[in-house]
């Protein structure tokens, strides 16, 4: 049978355990008609790129499935009637990938780092010139009034 990759996102104000159930109904479709779901990961509660059904955030839920055509048009459209699951997208692939999703790889990156100290500051430009940083440069010390020529609008 084919191999197909589905990621779906499903509204912010439901329940981790609800999204959990939406799947677990992929899940049993897919049973009925022979085909399983072979690799489910939770990505989490993620910001979206542009409002979609007045939500700025959503649940994604990735499945890797294993089924034929006729069951997943049946996900497809059981998914779609669902007035929980904001947008689908389905994939046909060569193999399921068995490792972590970039997706929730690049995650474990981000707890891995170290947030601390990130190096010295660049000299100069990055500053916002609210505090007196005692920047030495000439082009950034003010001069007095007194030498600034007002007919050239302080050039010299």
């Amino acid at each position: 049978m084919p191999l197909y990759e589905s990621v779906f996102i499903a509204r912010n104000d439901i329940t981790q355990a609800q999204v959990d159930a939406v799947a677990d109904q992929v899940t049993t479709i897919l049973g009925e008609q022979g085909g399983e779901v072979k690799k489910r990961e939770y990505w989490g509660l993620r910001g979206l790129a542009y409002r979609i059904k007045k939500n700025r955030k959503g649940h994604y839920m990735l499945l890797g499935i294993d089924a034929s055509p006729a069951a997943m048009q049946e996900v497809e459209r059981q998914l779609g009637l669902n007035e929980d699951v904001l947008r689908v997208l389905t994939l046909r692939i060569e193999a399921i990938d068995e490792a972590p999703s970039a997706i929730l790889s690049r995650r474990g990156e981000e707890r891995d780092r170290d947030r601390g100290f990130r190096g010295p500051r660049p000299p100069g430009r990055f500053t916002s010139g609210r505090r007196d940083r005692g920047d030495e440069r000439e082009e950034f010390r003010a001069r007095p009034r007194d030498e600034v020529d007002p007919s050239t609008g302080g050039e010299e």
